[in-house]
């Protein structure tokens, strides 16, 4: 670190802490009026609940000064959400850090002064004789005396700077700690997301179970029948009859296996990308869909798929249930480096958010720290949004 740098650092420091000393000043104005305004309150009831709250919000309106200026001179500055209660014991102390601001730079002021004062006057009588013998500054005195006074110095612009890391703790400890409390709930968050993407895991598990053992399975069960049957019939019209009806059941078997392979996971999100994956499901479709796509970059194919499965789902779910003339369907940014998914449909609502599949697509979202919503009052319209990182 350059000592430019270290310079700059020192006169934001010291431009803070002279800040602070003049806001110290309404900090303790504002700690005795609120002390006997609270007083009064107590002594009134109910009728002194305006005071109250006008003692509440002023306490609100000087903390969050006090924040934007320990962030803007001091560094970045976490805390929980500000209360009322907490705003006052933090201004309650909040002054004497001021004065003690007030005080290291009154000192470190009357120290560069005495130096001043000292050394120009040893200069000015020793090198030009420009001040009478009997005011001339000895230079054994001055030597004595340079020693302690660096030290001195050193001390009040150190001084400086612990005082604005004072001013930043006190804010910290009293306001809250901010940092610990999100690091202990990222914790919980993500000790929550993996157990989603175990559950996801599991029901995607168990949903191609169900899909091999209730269509593919039964199929092929069906074509093994009709070739034993034919194996065992006589008659030539008989055995071509059956070879055909085991062909198409083949056929059929076929076509179910990839349907299963497509439901696991689509050629076309893997070859073509979101959106030519979401437009094939919209011609597939039994119902009308109205597909818009705002994305430029391409995403992260873990996003894709889940987004994908989102859109899927959400578009079945309303054709088996809601029967509505249209579905709207949006792809679109969102802030903070995320993407939004919205599945909008006409129909009559009353979609149940615990149902297996919604739940199921819920702990999908979650696994990729995303969010999924459903509003879907009785009378409709139903709305299924996903709300799902981008990086």
């Amino acid at each position: 670190m350059s000592i430019s740098s270290v310079l700059r650092r020192w006169l934001t420091a010291l431009s803070g802490v002279l800040l602070g000393s003049v806001t110290a000043v309404p900090a303790l104005l504002f700690t005795l009026a609120a002390v006997l305004a609270l007083a009064l309150a107590r002594i009134l009831g109910r009728r002194g609940l305006p005071l109250k709250a006008a003692v509440d919000a002023g306490a609100l309106g000087l903390s969050e000064w006090e924040i934007r200026r320990i962030t803007r001179f001091h560094g970045t500055l976490h805390t929980d959400p500000l209360t009322a209660r907490r705003c006052r014991w933090y201004l309650a102390g909040r002054w004497m850090i001021g004065l003690l601001g007030t005080g290291v730079v009154l000192f470190l002021t009357s120290c560069l002064v005495v130096a001043g004062s000292m050394v120009s006057a040893w200069v000015l009588s020793g090198r030009w004789g420009l001040i009478e013998n009997s005011d001339r500054v000895d230079g054994g005195l001055v030597a004595l005396v340079s020693l302690p006074g660096i030290l001195l110095i050193f001390v009040a612009i150190a001084g400086v700077a612990g005082v604005g890391s004072l001013d930043r703790w006190f804010a910290v400890q009293v306001l809250g700690r901010q940092t610990d409390r999100l690091l202990h709930q990222r914790v919980a968050e993500l000790t929550s997301s993996r157990d989603h993407v175990v559950d996801a895991i599991d029901d995607e598990r168990r949903r191609i179970e169900r899909d091999l053992h209730d269509g593919v399975q039964q199929q092929l069960v069906a074509v093994g029948m009709l070739i034993g049957r034919a194996r065992r019939a006589e008659e030539p019209e008989k055995v071509h009859e059956l070879l055909t009806h085991a062909h198409v059941a083949s056929q059929e078997a076929i076509s179910e296996l990839r349907e299963v392979a497509n439901r696991v996971y689509p050629i076309a999100l893997d070859q073509a990308g979101l959106q030519a994956a979401v437009e094939t499901m919209a011609e597939r479709a039994s119902v009308p869909i109205q597909f818009t796509y705002e994305l430029t970059e391409t995403l992260r194919p873990a996003v894709e798929t889940v987004l994908y499965f989102v859109i899927s789902e959400a578009v079945t779910n309303a054709a088996k249930h809601a029967s509505p003339r249209l579905v709207e369907v949006s792809v679109t940014h969102q802030r903070f480096d995320r993407v939004l998914a919205t599945i909008v449909d006409d129909g009559p609502g009353g979609a149940d958010p615990c149902g297996s599949g919604l739940s199921g697509l819920s702990r999908r979202v979650a696994a990729m720290d995303g969010i999924l919503t459903v509003h879907s009052p009785v009378g409709g319209p139903t709305v299924v949004t996903a709300s799902v990182p981008c990086g």
